[in-house]
């Protein structure tokens, strides 16, 4: 064990060879196979300053754990010193407030829990086992967005150990440049060790909505723009979705509001499609809250191998629609398609680094599999698929990135919130301590630690 050295340390600290190194290494994307050589396994904000002051004394690269769902790997860092949040993950609700506050380690399943206890919500994503931290961080989006905003709208203040290992609360009121960038600049200042978050009564019933097309039955490109028409003047309640997995297409969406009014539109949707192609299964399931939030969990997450490629698009063009539907290679990966829109659109483009608020869909195209021999292929074929798409798409957001480089940063953020996120990361960390992300380069071009 190396607490002799890292002596500031109250949690533990782990060394390759020592009980639950590799557990800890271990994450979502069964690609990522790094060694750090230290494992800081954190239990509050001072041992998450100290785990930085020490990274930085000793030129160790810093990788940020939570969740471990970054497609890169970021949070493992080779030979580097990784801080792991997870011993942080406590939801504290205060009921009467409305507020929640949750520690950075959280992952989104707690924070729903303990919500949920007192009839509250707020927008928390669409897998359980994602890390809070990460998906607020980068924006955040959720079955509830629509109605109640993105989660990083819904933070109301931040708790952060900078590079140079100072605790600060961040909010509207103070440090309110670093406020802006925190909603959508993703781990690139610091380390949030606490957020409070907004809570809401949680808005109504939710039913999840689905009917399945073949592709190779004809008329689903008909269907498509059907569901496509229906999504512009949707109510707030639902968010449209479409999956292509194999040769099957699936149309729908995803309610969270008063049943009765569903029923309503659960069947104007069915008749608009069903006058285009004959559906070959649907389903409406109705779900409590917690249900609908895991229903998309995997259980065996981190035995698979990832890739991903994403896109925001402002409208779904009839030849985007052409687009997604060629489905020739034998390697596609699935698609996912999810409606914005709504409240998230109601925020001012340039009030937060989260600012391509005027997306109606985001695409992501994934892939995972087993064996390391299809690395290069299912990746491959990934970026094929996604590439037929580059033309109509108008971004791309920032969760999503993976090996994109600054090419990708530039298609997360306008140029003019790009310049004002440097300006943060200038006043906040200059020497690009936190680099292991969708990295905003201070003005110098600093890399950060090698």
């Amino acid at each position: 064990m190396a607490h002799a050295t890292l002596h500031d340390i109250a949690g533990n600290v782990l060394e390759p060879g020592d009980d639950g190194y590799d557990e800890a290494r271990t994450v979502w994307n069964g690609m990522i196979d790094r060694h750090p050589r230290y494992v800081v396994c954190c239990t509050d904000a001072t041992d998450v300053a100290a785990a930085v002051r020490f990274a930085t004394r000793n030129d160790l690269e810093i990788g940020v754990r939570c969740g471990g769902h970054g497609i890169v790997g970021h949070a493992v860092p080779d030979g580097g010193l990784m801080i792991d949040l997870r011993p942080m993950g406590d939801v504290q609700v205060d009921a009467v407030g409305r507020r929640a506050r949750v520690q950075g380690g959280a992952l989104l399943g707690a924070l729903d829990r303990a919500s949920q206890e007192y009839g509250l919500a707020t927008t928390a994503g669409n897998v359980s086992h994602t890390g809070v931290g990460g998906l607020a961080l980068g924006g955040g989006m959720g079955w509830l967005a629509r109605r109640l905003g993105l989660a990083c709208d819904n933070v109301v203040a931040f708790e952060l150990v900078t590079a140079d290992g100072e605790s600060l609360r961040v909010d509207h009121d103070s440090h309110r440049e670093l406020d802006w960038a925190l909603r959508g600049g993703g781990g690139n200042f610091g380390v949030v060790t606490a957020f409070e978050f907004a809570l809401h009564p949680v808005p109504g019933d939710a039913i999840a909505v689905e009917f399945h097309f073949s592709l190779d039955g004809g008329s689903t490109t008909a269907a498509m723009r059907a569901w496509r028409d229906l999504s512009i003047d949707a109510p707030r309640e639902a968010t449209f979705t479409a999956t292509i997995s194999g040769r099957t297409l699936a149309l729908g969406f995803v309610w969270v509001g008063d049943a009765v009014d569903a029923r309503r539109h659960i069947d104007s949707l069915e008749t608009r499609l069903r006058q285009a192609a004959e559906p070959i299964a649907n389903s409406v399931d109705p779900l409590s809250y917690l249900q609908l939030q895991t229903r998309e969990d995997d259980v065996e997450g981190h035995a698979w191998r990832r890739y991903w490629k994403g896109h925001y698009f402002r409208e779904l063009a009839d030849d985007l629609i052409d687009a997604l539907l060629d489905r020739d290679d034998d390697l596609a990966p699935d698609v996912s398609l999810q409606a914005y829109g709504g409240a998230i659109a109601d925020v001012p483009g340039d009030a937060t680094a989260f600012s391509r608020r005027d997306t109606a869909f985001e695409f992501v195209a994934a892939s995972r599999w087993r064996l390391p021999d299809e690395d290069a292929p299912r990746m491959a074929a990934a970026r094929r698929y996604a590439s037929g798409m580059d033309g109509y798409a108008s971004g791309a957001y920032v969760n999503v990135l993976g090996d994109d480089g600054d090419a990708g940063l530039r298609r997360a953020y306008p140029a003019e919130q790009l310049a004002r996120l440097t300006a943060v990361k200038d006043a906040y960390d200059p020497g690009n301590v936190f680099h292991l992300n969708q990295n905003i380069r201070p003005t110098d071009g600093r890399a950060g630690h090698a």
